[in-house]
């Protein structure tokens, strides 16, 4: 069979439009195959509170009740008719007031529209949309809630017969902060079609200016453009509220649960998507203003969640036998159900009971406290159940840094492959592969390598083993200067194992202190690397410069921070017998440092106290090969 296109717009005629009551909606429908017959069902909640405790004013209550809809065939304006609400009642609070210590007060009432239209066939989908402003004022999640309408709609599918899927229960409509939140959010659907759900994006509807949404004119004949709702961050639609763990929707049976952990009223949509053969044929939204107060409960069942998975109490991968911890609060008797189908020897009356399952699998566990009572409380929480899993991880390589590092997983699972990784090598790095290659820093320290493991079921295990990694530090030496044909002695530290590179104008380059002598001038660099005794490989650098004559070579500037570098104000100087004097003056000329060395340098201290960032002088007077005295001056910039 084959559809035109319809979009049916309610519209609400009156003078006294404009009320921030709105709460939430929802639109159904079934069908009669033979007829072609629909029967469309627009569920719109509203709050019933007197206007001075926020609820909408009286005559915008009565508005509601009377209103027209629109036909679009396509996007094509196609007639108008109009409907009285056919039924109007309380929604049911869903829990005893005297069961809280301070009640809050709340009413929500529901305005039902039952009607039915015979649609002619067409390849197109029908589509039923309902439009009213506006919402709450003091909504927490919307931008300028007060002036945001709201837009319910559904959508039939063309080229099959299909029946809406329906929502089973009543929306909340008292929520407690930080109390652990259950509620069965799911729908049952007449086709048998498989249903998924999520959270999704609420649509606007109405404003000040047109709080019936926009109606069509015959000059603008078309249908109107739909916008969502504009959410304030950090919300979104699929992080509506928050909590503490934070708000979810199992895909599979619509359970929303969380702990909600901030005051206010909030806008959380639900999509309910119905799938034949595979395919998703259609999607029905529920949009609700969710309240969560602190309305302080008496009794409140809970246990603690010891998984990362929503509404899990615990992944038990090691021992059938589970340990359950009661966190309830206000309880004098308490009830478990275990959940093992087929028996009823799977209870206990124990405060913190244990339970040992014969079997692996999923169970949903139940504690309901003071049963019996006038105030009892209830929560279902999931507890799989699959040992044995166990991680372990082996390694090869050298233990030395900067040197290539081979991790194995080695981990075992009784149920599935293992398909979960987090290496964490105790230097700021991670890995999510399976093997993963590192290479540590030359910092020298024990590293604590662990690795979490974790199969689809949600088994989680964590091993760890600690590596020893040496710092290695090769030393060439300082830069120096000397005079050509004067022989220097090299001196390389930090190692058992010695390669000079290149070797030309060494003695003996495979040794630590190798002579180096050139009758040429110039500036010339040779590569020290050394090997440790545990077979560590490090390098370092050394510049010599060979000159003609007696050489100095002073920096402009020195930072003396602790970095290791440029840290000491140091002359090179080559072809000096001795040194008379060597002194440093701050800018009003005292005298700051003063030696008769060329190899130990001013660290920018004076008594134990850094100087100032600034300017200093400095004075040399020393005696070359021939016993010349020569004396130079020249300035020096202390940075930070």
């Amino acid at each position: 069979m084959k559809y035109l296109l319809y979009i049916f717009t309610f519209l609400f005629i009156s003078n006294h439009l404009k009320a921030t009551h709105i709460v939430g909606g929802d639109v159904t429908y079934n069908v009669n195959p033979v007829t072609n017959a629909y029967e469309f069902t627009v569920n719109v909640y509203r709050d019933c509170l007197p206007q001075s405790q926020g609820g909408g004013s009286p005559q915008a209550l009565i508005d509601d009740e009377f209103g027209y809809f629109t036909i679009y065939n396509g996007f094509n304006f196609f007639l108008i008719d109009s409907i009285y609400a056919t039924n109007k009642f309380l929604v049911p609070v869903n829990f005893s007031n005297s069961c809280i210590n301070n009640p809050p007060n709340t009413c929500i009432s529901q305005l039902q529209f039952k009607f039915t239209k015979v649609l002619p066939p067409s390849t197109k989908s029908y589509t039923l949309l309902y439009q009213r402003c506006c919402r709450n004022n003091s909504v927490n999640n919307l931008v300028t809630p007060g002036g945001t309408g709201a837009t319910f709609l559904c959508e039939i599918p063309p080229n099959i017969y299909n029946n809406s899927a329906k929502y089973k229960n009543y929306p909340p409509q008292i929520i407690c902060i930080n109390n652990p939140f259950v509620y069965d959010n799911s729908a049952i659907d007449a086709d048998g079609d498989s249903l998924s759900y999520e959270f999704c994006q609420a649509f606007d509807g109405g404003d000040d200016q047109t709080p019936n949404g926009s109606k069509p004119k015959i000059e603008d004949p078309f249908l109107p453009t739909i916008f969502p709702v504009k959410y304030k961050s950090p919300f979104n639609s699929n992080v509506p509220l928050g909590g503490n763990p934070i708000l979810d929707i199992d895909s599979k049976t619509g359970l929303i649960t969380g702990v909600p952990n901030i005051l206010g009223r909030f806008v959380v949509t639900v999509c309910c998507h119905e799938w034949r053969n595979g395919v998703m044929i259609n999607t029905i939204k529920r949009d609700f203003q969710f309240v969560v107060t602190d309305c302080s409960k008496a009794v409140v069942a809970n246990m603690p969640q010891y998984s990362e998975f929503p509404n899990t109490y615990i992944v038990s991968c090691k021992s059938k036998t589970i340990k359950f911890d009661n966190t309830s609060i206000g309880g004098f008797n308490y009830f478990w159900d275990f959940g093992v189908n087929g028996i009823t020897t799977d209870t206990s009356s124990a405060f913190s009971p244990s339970y040992t399952y014969t079997d692996t699998g999923t169970y949903i566990v139940k504690l309901l406290v003071n049963k019996g009572s006038t105030c009892p409380d209830s929560i279902n929480k999931i507890v799989k159940v699959y040992p044995t899993f166990e991680t372990n991880f082996d390694y090869f390589g050298l233990l030395c840094p900067q040197s290539p590092m081979y991790f194995t997983d080695q981990s075992s699972s009784t149920f599935d492959v293992v398909n979960y990784w987090k290496w964490n090598f105790d230097d700021g790095t991670t890995s999510a592969d399976k093997n993963p290659q590192h290479y540590f820093p030359n910092i020298g320290k024990s590293f604590n390598v662990s690795l979490i493991s974790g199969n689809k079921f949600g088994c989680r295990d964590t091993f760890s083993q600690t590596l020893q990694i040496p710092k290695v530090l090769i030393s060439a030496g300082n830069d120096t200067v000397i005079v050509k044909n004067i022989p220097l002695q090299l001196n390389g530290k930090g190692a058992s194992n010695y390669v000079w590179s290149p070797a030309t104008k060494l003695d003996n380059p495979i040794i630590n202190n190798p002579i180096f002598v050139s009758s040429d001038t110039g500036k010339f660099e040779y590569i020290l690397q050394g090997t440790t005794n545990n077979g560590c490989v490090g390098n370092d650098t050394i510049n010599i410069t060979v000159a003609s004559g007696p050489y100095l070579s002073v920096p402009n500037a020195f930072s003396p921070n602790g970095d290791g570098l440029n840290d000491y104000f140091r002359i090179l100087a080559a072809g000096f017998t001795k040194i008379n004097a060597f002194k440093i003056f701050d800018r009003w000329g005292k005298m700051v440092y003063s030696s008769n060395s060329f190899k130990i340098g001013w660290d920018g201290f004076v008594n134990g106290r850094r100087c100032e960032v600034g300017t200093y002088f400095w004075f040399l007077d020393a005696v070359d090969l021939e016993g010349k005295t020569k004396t130079l001056k020249g300035d020096v910039t202390l940075v930070q």
